[in-house]
This record gives structure tokens, C-alpha cells and sequence, in this order.
């Protein structure tokens, strides 16, 4: 049997379920790079996805606390659908995928992680991304340290 270790992932295992909005708390520590907010709108921010699905894995996520996409304010999804449009773009300049996932899952039914502060998945998907460690083995591989996502990224904002 072949074993693979990621020990990163402790933290997001063990972690259990968060007291408060981890979102809220990404904007209130002061430090954008350690919290992996690549870019700060008027209305909304850019942050990366600290457990991605592939490399790019990037949220457009509003200030404002909000459980349902109708709650928010229409200069907000002005704004939310211009920043997933410049994140489509940088994904395809830096990464030339085969396809770009954009995307919403409000409410736990639905598949939100965290249910209470909506936020826009981005990322960049290749043909057969979901190979058999994924499939079988549950567990991702990604090409790029968080690091390095985050520097180019930031760069193109």
C-alpha cells in the first residue's frame, strides 16, 4: 500500500466547525498576504481558495455578510460579476486552461461550505483534472504552491 501525506490539511481536518465567518475574519486580520486576498474592490474581494480544487481556485467574496444572493445590494453584484470577469481572464492568461468553472453553492443543501457569507468560486479545469487520486483516492494534486498562486495572481490585480 502507498501512502500519501499531506500534512497541511490537519488544521482544515481537525479544525471542526468555526465559531465565526471565516471570511469576516480573513478582512478583519490586517494581513492580506497571509490571508490570501489577492485584491480589495469597493464592495467585494478577491481571495484564493486555501483547500483549492486545482491550482487558481479564487472567491469573490462581498464585505458584507450575506446568507442569499437576492440580499445583496445591486452595486455589490455589479461589482462581484465585473471581478469574476477579470478573474476569468488572468486564470486564462496565466494558466490556459481548457475551461473555467464559475459558480455559487448557497446553503449547505446546495453544497456551500460555508453557508453563511456567499461568496463566487472561480477557477481554471482541464480535461481529465479529476484524475483517480481524485476519484479514489480523495485527494487532490496541485501543480503550484499557494505562494506561487498568490504572487501571480496579485500581479494581475
Amino acid at each position: 500500500m502507498d501512502y500519501l501525506w499531506t500534512p497541511w490539511r490537519y488544521t482544515y481536518i481537525t479544525a471542526g466547525e468555526a465559531p465565526a465567518c471565516i471570511f469576516c475574519e480573513l478582512l478583519r486580520s490586517g494581513d492580506d498576504h497571509k490571508s490570501l486576498i489577492v485584491y480589495r474592490g469597493e464592495h467585494n474581494f478577491v481571495v484564493l481558495n486555501a483547500f483549492p480544487y486545482t491550482s487558481g481556485h479564487a472567491m469573490i467574496v462581498p464585505y458584507e455578510h450575506l446568507n442569499r444572493l437576492h440580499k445583496l445590494p445591486s452595486p455589490a453584484a455589479t461589482e462581484m460579476m465585473a471581478l469574476s470577469q477579470r478573474l476569468e481572464t488572468a486564470l486564462i492568461e496565466l494558466y490556459r486552461p481548457d475551461g473555467v468553472n464559475v459558480g455559487m453553492n448557497i446553503g449547505k443543501a446546495a453544497g456551500a461550505g460555508i453557508a453563511d457569507h456567499i461568496h463566487m468560486h472561480v477557477l481554471p479545469r482541464w480535461v481529465a483534472d479529476a484524475n483517480f487520486m481524485t476519484v479514489i483516492g480523495e485527494t487532490r494534486m496541485l501543480p503550484e504552491l499557494l505562494e506561487t498562486t498568490y504572487q501571480r495572481l496579485k500581479a494581475k490585480f
